[in-house]
């Protein structure tokens, strides 16, 4: 009797332009394109958190949401984004999660869920950008113009 194995496919389909996109260069530039696209009807609501894929040229490949939590926070499985990023064959990542409260001072949590993010990316040889708070009225915080970064 022979033994089954499951196999597995890795694959990225590219859909859109990236070469035609425009480089990410500055928080600003990336919260407003995060803010564009986040749901307003939930940005006060509940804490999401979500991941910006960059290619070798800043140029978005695509996002990704970790996680939907509460209130007050949300739970990022570190081995889940990482299957993403890695998937995607991304060099670059930024983080993001909203504040719905309007808050923009990081917590301790969210300090030590990017250390943890941070760790984790220099394995791979994956740069971790920036980690974005957004507020529901659109102002935000950037960990890298903080120097936390």
């Amino acid at each position: 009797m022979k033994d089954e194995v499951n196999e597995i496919k890795v694959s990225y389909c590219e859909k859109l332009g990236v070469i035609d996109s425009q480089p990410m260069t500055d928080s600003e530039q990336v919260t407003k394109l995060l803010y564009e696209h986040w749901d307003k009807n939930t940005i006060g609501l509940q804490e999401t958190f979500k991941v910006l894929l960059l290619n070798n040229a800043n140029k978005v490949k695509g996002t990704y949401q970790a996680s939907t939590g509460g209130i007050v926070g949300t739970v990022v499985d570190v081995r889940l984004l990482f299957a993403v990023v890695l998937k995607t064959a991304s060099v670059g990542i930024i983080l993001a999660h909203n504040h719905p409260a309007g808050t923009l001072k990081p917590s301790q949590a969210d300090r030590e869920l990017t250390e943890k993010i941070q760790n984790a990316a220099e394995l791979f040889d994956i740069r971790v950008l920036d980690h974005l708070i957004i507020a529901p009225h659109g102002r935000y915080f950037s960990f890298s113009d903080s120097g936390l970064l």
